[in-house]
């Protein structure tokens, strides 16, 4: 009986592991200026339809797809004007389903409906409270602030949905690598308790703020270890506060915990730039240098493994019975 026990339990280890792995679904897009074509992915947003909003730094756009993938729309071009882009990095959807783009050469925020229509903007050249110089990237929190990661100046900052400057944190006059200091701010998110999550990159780590941009701590040392990084780029945050790093040098995705603790990991075989995470727990990864959208999830059982894990409980449910002596 300790052997068909031990049987057991290696059939289940076996099953927990092939279904717990985020398999490679779909890839969406080729090269190019056309409609669902790419040049320089670098980041992506889920709305509350699941359709996925993707950032093309070099073709200065916004495109919209469904959960399958499919192309919707195009928004933006590249220019000053209202609506228009220069080398786009960040996109950031908002409860009322907004899109929020860091139009970083331009050196400000946009706002868009969820039909793609140009709604507003704030922020101005500079290095004073409230300015930006090169906007990196967008996030929005449960209340409806903005959060911008300022590339140059080296900081954080937020704002109201109207652009009224509220708080800081980091040094715009240099970088650094000290708690609160960045060097080469990537994409930012934030928690249900609003607390902001900030991948700062070239230091090899992602650090918390709290809602007044007080550090909180730091997540990672540099390496690829479990929860190490190699330049993470980009940081999504799913409906459970687990954390999500796309780390661009070692070509993985990384999973922790709300507290921090790392969960899992999985390869995407090529630069991850842009991460997000839909409401059916799909990981969609922006791929910059290959210029493609890619789609993991968690496959779903095959008949061999759900008859392995009925029979394995029938089993379990029979040695139990016979244990406690009955029939």
């Amino acid at each position: 009986m300790k052997r068909q026990a031990i049987a057991v339990v290696i059939l289940l280890s076996f099953v927990g592991t092939a279904v717990a792995d985020y398999q490679l679904v779909r890839t969406i897009g080729t090269t190019g200026s056309g409609n669902g074509q790419f040049n320089g992915p670098q980041d992506l947003a889920v709305d509350s339809l699941g359709n996925v909003w993707v950032v093309e730094k070099d073709n200065n756009r916004i495109q919209e797809f469904d959960n399958q993938g499919n192309f919707l729309r195009t928004i933006g071009g590249r220019g000053s004007g209202n609506g228009q882009f220069s080398s786009p990095q960040d996109v950031a959807i908002d409860s009322f389903d907004n899109v929020w783009v860091a139009d970083s050469s331009n050196n400000r925020i946009q706002k868009f409906s969820s039909s793609g229509v140009y709604l507003g903007q704030f922020g101005t050249y500079g290095s004073g409270d409230g300015q930006i110089d090169d906007a990196e990237g967008v996030a929005v929190d449960g209340a409806g602030n903005i959060w911008v990661a300022d590339w140059w100046n080296n900081r954080i900052q937020k704002f109201t949905d109207t652009g009224t400057y509220l708080a800081k944190s980091g040094d715009s006059s240099r970088g650094g690598s000290g708690d609160g200091q960045f060097a080469w701010l990537g994409s930012l998110a934030t928690d249900s308790s609003g607390n902001v999550w900030v991948a700062d990159a070239n230091n090899d780590r992602i650090q918390e703020f709290n809602s007044d941009a007080e550090f909180l701590r730091t997540l990672g040392t540099d390496g690829g270890g479990n929860g190490q990084f190699a330049f993470p780029r980009s940081i999504a945050i799913d409906a459970s506060d687990n954390i999500w790093v796309a780390e661009a040098w070692n070509h993985r995705i990384q999973k922790f915990d709300s507290n921090g603790n790392f969960l899992m990991k999985f390869s995407t075989g090529g630069s991850a730039d842009g991460v997000a995470v839909d409401r059916w727990g799909n990981v969609w990864v922006a791929n910059y240098w290959d210029d493609c959208i890619q789609v993991f999830s968690v496959p779903e059982p095959s008949s061999l493994v759900l008859l392995v894990l009925v029979a394995a409980s029938l089993s379990a449910y029979t040695w139990r019975r016979r244990a406690k002596g009955q029939r």
